[in-house]
């Protein structure tokens, strides 16, 4: 039932990929449609994982009160009723208010499904996990690419997701009683390492420990901030780069971006093997350092196809980095925090997905788009810079004593 059961929270996780790259794809004909200016997409995007932010900062205390499945079931619905108000907007007004449900379904669901996951199994199902929502990712430009470039319209892409998106709503309605059957047979996979024992995080402390007290989290949330940064920037620019500076026509830049897309999605099934034999920790370096060599192929004046191989570098690289920091949440700061921890990690990850595509936005506005390329590996040296310093953190808190280990924080 347990493995039956994960194919249903990895449809929903294709829920959560699929939206994400449209707004991306499409704007390149959305924006003449609208005769609006470029950093318009921003602003949609702004508003989008704004209500994210908010949906993921009240996760803890909603999925507590309702449960993953029938939070999942809602979020859903609210994902795909704004999707068919995408198709059906006659105004960027429109398009600003649908962005609202938008973003609210998908903060708590991204939240309870990955603390769901790192709890009940173990971490190459946490890589498949966010596979499958590459996997959504990767469909949506190749969807609206089929569209765009054709007698259809935009209108007709978001149109198409909407639909998939309601057929999903239907079959998480009716595996509804699953959610707590399977939780309550299933057993927790964490790390066999004694961080992961809640009483070790007041260790030698006389008053309990507030999630964002733990040592180590604000590190980890600034990690989130960086990856979302570089992630979401290449999905809502990267096309606009393509067709602005590298001059290739929008249904061609839409298949490239869905490529990107591609490589994450590969790149989590190939991690999902590979955690058998290598930590989670090495896994988010090497990621990383991929990421980076990828985004600086970008700032090199060659032929367009580089440009193609430095995204493919930039998605293979990506993509252990993500699922291997969530599963690590209840490793580095305990089971009874990670639920709420995991809100705040989301919330932060999306904060940077609000914040960073749009500023990249503004400062094209000012410049030209040609500039992705070097916002992108500066982006990812950031994140590389402080997960190291998580890392080295992490060695030194966690220290022997008497073959014992304890857990300190910060009060």
């Amino acid at each position: 039932m347990a493995t039956f059961f994960l194919l249903i929270i990895y449809l929903a996780f294709i829920s959560l990929g699929l939206p994400d790259s449209l707004l991306g794809t499409a704007w390149p004909v959305m924006q003449l449609d609208f005769a609006a200016p470029l950093e318009t997409a921003g602003l949609l995007f702004m508003v989008i994982a704004a209500g994210t932010i908010v949906s993921s900062l009240a996760s803890g205390a909603v999925l507590k009160r309702f449960g993953t499945g029938k939070v999942t079931l809602v979020s859903c619905l609210l994902t795909a009723g704004a999707l068919f108000g995408f198709a059906a907007a006659p105004s960027l007004i429109w398009l600003m208010i649908c962005a609202i449900p938008l973003g609210l379904g998908a903060g708590s669901v991204d939240a309870g499904l990955n603390n769901y996951v790192a709890e009940h199994y173990k971490a190459h199902h946490m890589s498949w996990l966010h596979c499958f929502w590459g996997v959504g990712a990767t469909m949506g430009p190749i969807i609206m690419a089929q569209f765009i470039s054709g007698e259809n319209t935009w209108r007709h892409g978001y149109l198409t997701v909407a639909g998939i998106q309601f057929g999903l709503v239907v079959i998480l309605f009716f595996t509804l009683p699953l959610w707590n059957r399977v939780a309550k047979n299933s057993k927790v996979h964490l790390s066999d390492v004694p961080e992961v024992e809640d009483s070790l995080i007041n260790n030698e402390i006389s008053k309990p420990v507030k999630p964002w007290q733990i040592k180590g989290v604000k590190l980890a949330l600034v990690s989130f901030l960086f990856y979302c940064g570089v992630e979401a920037t290449i999905g809502l620019w990267g096309s606009s780069f393509l067709v602005n500076i590298k001059d290739l026509p929008a249904a061609t830049a839409a298949q490239w971006i869905s490529l990107y897309y591609a490589g994450i999605t590969v790149g989590r099934l190939i991690t999902g093997f590979i955690t058998f034999k290598i930590s989670n920790r090495l896994l988010i370096r090497s990621g990383q350092i991929t990421a980076l060599i990828g985004a600086a192929l970008l700032i090199l004046p060659l032929q367009p196809g580089f440009s193609l191989a430095g995204f493919l570098i930039i998605g293979l690289g990506l993509a252990p980095i993500y699922p291997c920091m969530l599963h690590e949440t209840p490793v580095r700061f305990g089971k009874k925090h990670s639920q709420t921890i995991m809100g705040y990690q989301m919330a932060v990850a999306y904060t940077g997905s609000t914040f960073m595509p749009p500023l990249l936005g503004l400062l094209a506005s000012y410049a030209t788009i040609s500039i992705l390329p070097l916002y992108l590996v500066l982006c990812a040296a950031a994140m590389l810079l402080f997960s190291e310093r998580l890392n080295v953190f992490l060695k030194r808190t966690f220290v022997g004593k008497d073959n014992k280990t304890h857990f300190t924080a910060n009060l």
